[in-house]
């Protein structure tokens, strides 16, 4: 499978270079991709981020800073995100975000920092920072710090740093 016109950041791994489709995108520093991964043109998968084996960003994906992206997910790969002018919105993936595995988020979507998408899940509208969804469609269901008292996901320990600046 091929690497065309990539932009890798230091530190940032491909585990397996001959088992991904990559064109035309940027890769931040310290993220990995997994095997079996396809990111089309005009994506950025942000520093620190894991995308993990057989998930495929469409184009024009952005990933924020210390995104988790579980196995098999699919992030803004299909025609509805264009917008009736004729140009397309980005999806967006906020700062330490987390998607389940097999989760699905429609083109065009915003998903706020810290979220949590349940696996599985299906994404067809925008979600505020903090956000528990799950479900088909994926609904809010709670808010990700809420956890018993855990400190909220956030494996760069910035999400705070990021959003301010």
């Amino acid at each position: 499978m091929p690497i065309t016109d990539v932009s890798l950041e230091e530190g940032a791994s491909i585990t397996h270079p001959d088992l991904v489709d990559l064109a035309g995108c940027r890769i931040g520093a310290g993220a990995r991709i997994g095997p079996f991964v396809q990111i089309r043109p005009g994506s950025r998968v942000g520093a620190r981020c894991k995308v993990s084996s057989h998930s495929v960003l469409g184009p024009s994906v952005e990933l924020g800073e210390g995104v988790f992206v579980g196995h098999g997910v699919v992030i803004g790969d299909g025609d509805a995100g264009k917008l009736a002018s004729g140009g397309s919105r980005p999806t967006r993936i906020g700062p330490g975000a987390s998607l389940g595995s097999r989760a699905t988020v429609l083109p065009g979507v915003a998903i706020g920092r810290g979220a949590m998408i349940g696996a599985g899940a299906v994404v067809g509208g925008d979600v505020p920072d903090f956000a528990l969804v799950v479900g088909v469609p994926g609904r809010v269901v709670g808010d990700a710090r809420d956890r018993r008292g855990l400190e909220p996901h956030d494996p760069a320990g910035r999400l705070d740093e990021v959003s301010a600046g």
